[in-house]
């Protein structure tokens, strides 16, 4: 081995090593470019308006009628005090508006489709196209929050769960036109093709505040976070436990902060997204970038997710001080196929406890081992200071491609002290393991009898 090869192997090693400290710098830029919104002194009392919280009467147009005082003030702060407020269609957010939903209060939304249209411009599992509108959406503003510690129910686990075994037809569509380029104004859904709404979905918006509030019963995903930004998401909790009850989904999103949330989802925890295949790589100038999550209580299927849909592109995650509460799947989850393309890159994780999972840290390019012809590029990502008691099937898996491998991958300090398989590592290059115990630790070895 020449001395110039022993240089450049010294080199490439000192730089990855350096590129995996957590690098807490860029985390604070990043949450000091978060603008946490402020509102105009402007406040209005729904019950004022004539709603009443008694679970029975329909609110909704006292809630329109909130939004449009406030257009009309400039913005302001809607108060929604203790009761029951049974809202029979969407509430749709203008800008510079607080939806304060004070303890003991609930907004309790109807479960019949038909009160969420006309169809509105959405998303549905990384496809743009028109569908039923989210329960609560915002589209195009700036400076809005909802907070206060009551409740969103979305009343998800009858007729809208219902939608999970009929929505084939619609979701295999969708992708086709993705995949076909068909123009935005033909992708028409909602009546008779069963893609369910999200719960809250933020589109297009900047400088967003989601705090304290407590979610429940979600018809599908419950909070989206579409192409916006500047976004604080903290102290909330969930019990929402119906079919891709995803707890939060930033999709092309970027400058993002999750933190002291309570999960139980009956999905992912968090699953961060960038479009589908040929729409999503046509995105690739808006990835989804500078994500951080932290101090969270883990509860559903898996806790941190990068994937499926991630076509745009995912890069600068920031995981850290969380924990299981309950039952997960796999803890961080790392998952594309190759009709995805795009990346996976710059994604630091560190000081989490697991305790009971199936797979504990989970990297694969071969998600349900589907698509061909685009294979993402999946680089740099930092494990650091891990703890699991058990992990039913897999401690560690690692699964590439021969022809595109995954790189630059660093575990360190990571315990798993059981696991049913302890590593799987496959086409995978420049993979630096320390202090990584699996199972038993090994002691001094044992003298010769």
């Amino acid at each position: 081995m020449n001395l110039k090869y022993l240089l450049f192997l010294f080199i490439s090693c000192a730089s990855f090593a350096q590129h995996n400290v957590f690098p807490s710098a860029k985390v604070d830029s990043i949450i000091n470019r978060i603008q946490v919104p402020v509102f105009p002194s402007y406040q209005i009392n729904v019950v004022k308006l004539g709603a009443k919280g008694d679970s029975i009467i329909n609110n909704k147009t006292f809630f329109d009628k909130a939004m449009a005082l406030c257009k009309k003030n400039n913005g302001g702060t809607i108060i929604v005090p203790k009761g029951i407020y049974k809202v029979n269609g969407p509430i749709h957010f203008v800008s510079n508006v607080n939806l304060k939903i004070e303890k003991g209060a609930k907004i309790k939304f109807s479960d019949k489709p038909e009160d969420y249209l006309p169809m509105v411009l959405t998303s549905w599992e990384g496809t743009m196209l028109y569908n039923y509108s989210p329960l609560i959406y915002a589209y195009d503003c700036k400076n809005i929050a909802i907070t206060g510690e009551g409740t969103i129910d979305g009343e998800g686990g009858k007729t809208w769960k219902s939608f999970k075994a009929k929505e084939n037809t619609g979701k295999n569509l969708s992708r086709d036109m993705n995949h076909n380029n068909v123009a935005l104004k033909d992708r028409k859904f909602g009546d008779g093709y069963f893609l369910r709404p999200q719960m809250i979905q933020f589109f297009n918006c900047k400088n967003i505040l989601v705090e304290n509030i407590r979610i429940e019963n979600s018809p599908f995903w419950c909070l989206h976070l579409l192409k916006s930004e500047s976004i604080a998401i903290r102290g909330i909790s969930y019990k929402s436990l119906n079919y891709n009850n995803d707890g939060i989904d930033p999709e092309y999103a970027k400058d993002v902060l999750i933190e002291n949330v309570t999960f139980d989802n009956g999905d992912d925890n968090v699953a961060i997204k960038a479009g589908r295949d040929h729409e999503g790589r046509a995105n690739a100038a808006t990835p989804s970038e500078n994500i951080i999550i932290r101090n969270c209580n883990f509860k559903g299927l898996h806790g941190v997710v990068i994937g499926s849909e991630m076509s745009a592109g995912v890069q600068n995650v920031y995981v850290e001080n969380c924990k299981t509460v309950g039952y997960l799947k796999r803890g961080i989850y790392i998952k594309t196929n190759a009709d995805r393309g795009g990346f996976i890159k710059n994604i630091f994780v560190r000081n989490i406890q697991l305790d009971e999972v199936e797979d504990c840290l989970y990297i694969t390019a071969n998600y349900h081992g589907e698509g061909s012809g685009f294979q993402s590029d999946i680089s740099n990502i930092s494990f650091s200071n891990i703890t699991c008691n058990k992990a039913t099937e897999s401690g560690i898996v690692i699964q590439g491609f021969p022809e595109k491998k995954i790189r630059n991958i660093s575990l360190n300090n990571i315990e798993i002290k059981s696991a049913k398989n302890a590593l799987s590592n496959e086409n995978a290059e420049n993979v630096l393991m320390t202090d990584v115990y699996i199972g038993q630790r090994a002691t001094v070895p044992s003298a010769a009898k």
